[in-house]
């Protein structure tokens, strides 16, 4: 009997449909690069690759929550983001980022559905955690972590250390370019790493192809609506 109550404690939810997450108002990102989350996802889990999911610039949750419902123990999710207001782009990023910056730091920049902007959050860490938790996922501290801070604070301190999927969504070059640099050595062979603003903003997009110049092992699998990359 006791045995079952566990087997029962350990059954996994079933992974969320696209359509699904995108109700939710919990994630700006569209069908199109959902898909290719869950196809790299069904990979690397298919041919077993080992390693945790990460992703850095969490925001509201959503694509978090996504990828957590997806992985098959005992894989852990840790998600990095300020939760508060993001930093300034710096001087690699081009004008429509400098632009997008201007209008959130007004206080104008609009949410998902006309719902308020997450960086205007009074306590987001608390909101997103209160929606991992509805998604049957909660922020344990062990299978899902959520790191708040800047990340040249807090990746000295993680300890991840094996990846098989890692998705960066942190719009400007600077966090790009740290965020790729630290996940290269922790990246198993054949595992794959999703740089959400490629198409979006060119200091991410630069950020990427310098990377991709310097590391022959990681190849540009697809840059249709963003760009994967697989490490050999």
């Amino acid at each position: 009997m006791l045995e079952h109550v566990r087997n029962l404690f350990r059954k996994e939810l079933p992974p969320l449909s696209v359509s699904e997450i995108a109700a939710s108002k919990l994630t700006y990102l569209p069908a199109a690069k959902l898909e290719n989350i869950a196809q790299c996802i069904q990979q690397v889990q298919a041919q077993h690759v080992p390693g945790d999911f990460v992703e850095f610039g969490v925001a509201l949750g959503g694509s978090g929550i996504f990828i957590a419902r997806r992985m098959d123990r005992p894989r852990r999710f840790v998600g990095l983001d300020l939760f508060g207001m993001i930093p300034a782009p710096g001087p690699k990023d081009d004008e429509k980022s400098h632009e997008r910056y201007r209008v959130i730091a007004s206080g104008r920049s609009e949410g998902i559905g006309g719902d308020r902007y997450y960086g205007y959050e009074p306590d987001l860490l608390s909101k997103v955690k209160r929606s991992f938790s509805e998604y049957g996922i909660p922020v344990d501290g062990k299978r899902v972590s959520l790191l708040p801070g800047l990340f040249e604070d807090t990746l000295p301190h993680w300890t991840v250390r094996k990846i098989a999927f890692a998705h960066i969504d942190c719009d400007w070059f600077d966090p790009v370019t740290l965020c790729l640099e630290t996940t290269l050595p922790l990246m198993s062979p054949g595992g794959f790493i999703i740089l959400d603003d490629y198409k979006d903003y060119g200091g991410c997009k630069q950020a990427t192809d310098e990377f991709l110049q310097r590391h022959r092992n990681v190849t540009l699998v697809d840059s249709t609506h963003n760009a994967v990359l697989q490490v050999s």
